[in-house]
């Protein structure tokens, strides 16, 4: 019995000492297994990456364009499609060149149908609002009386046309006279104020319908008062009460 008891007893003191060492590796493996497992879960400060998208080459077609015929010449070309370097010192209605270049995005040729960039253009020495009225566009207003003494003038935006070439601004401010109508025609108002001006029609027909009924209640002034809207009417004295022009 004693000696079957050494053994055993030696097997429980080896599994204490087997215990012991397997706690110590344990304890002692997970106080550094620590440090790694925090290092894992605190990867330090994140770093952020901004894309910066790359800017779009521009593809827009620049307005001009659309004024400026492809192929043509160049001579041709209408002002806003071409660049020149013009002198202001030059004499004013003398023939006068100057240096051009075209815009970018426009193609033209010249007398040989070979593409061109830089060529010569002649024109007149004047500003643009020296040309003459044909060669711009101005607004038109329906503020003011065409029929007046004196006759009234308005301020009107001006702007040249594309094929006429010009020193200055081509757009401008210009004092014109009021040149407006509102439909009445003068051989109509002359008709009436003849036949039935004794009964104010003229004057009605014009807008002017406190004289008609003036001419209508006093049966044209006894005549006196047709025979002058006869005379007025026919020199274009009396216009229509909008104060526009007779068409």
């Amino acid at each position: 019995m004693a000696a079957a008891a050494v053994p055993l007893w030696a097997l429980r003191r080896l599994c204490r000492v087997l215990l012991f060492l397997s706690q110590f590796y344990i304890l002692s493996g997970g106080e550094q297994s620590q440090p790694l497992a925090q290092s894992i879960k605190d990867p330090g400060p994140t770093r952020t990456f901004t894309v910066v998208p790359r800017a779009a080459e521009s593809t827009d077609i620049p307005p001009y364009v659309m004024k400026c015929p492809s192929n043509g010449l160049c001579s041709k070309l209408p002002a806003d499609c071409v660049e020149c370097k013009t002198n202001f010192s030059c004499v004013y209605g003398k023939p006068v060149t100057f240096d051009c270049t075209v815009k970018p995005s426009v193609t033209c040729v010249d007398q040989d149908f070979k593409s061109q960039r830089n060529f010569i253009i002649n024109m007149t020495c004047r500003f643009c609002w020296q040309l003459p009225e044909t060669d711009y566009e101005c607004s038109n207003s329906t503020s003011c009386m065409t029929v007046s003494c004196p006759r009234q003038r308005y301020m009107a935006n001006c702007t040249v046309r594309d094929h006429v070439h010009c020193l200055g601004n081509r757009t401008f401010p210009k004092m014109l006279y009021c040149n407006w109508t509102g439909g009445y025609k003068w051989s109509t108002a002359l008709a009436l104020s003849i036949t039935l001006g004794g009964f104010g029609a003229d004057r009605f027909y014009l807008g002017q319908w406190r004289e008609g009924l003036g001419k209508l209640f006093s049966f044209g002034g006894l005549g006196i008062w047709t025979l002058i809207d006869v005379l007025l009417i026919g020199v274009g004295y009396v216009g229509p009460a909008d104060g526009s022009l007779y068409i």
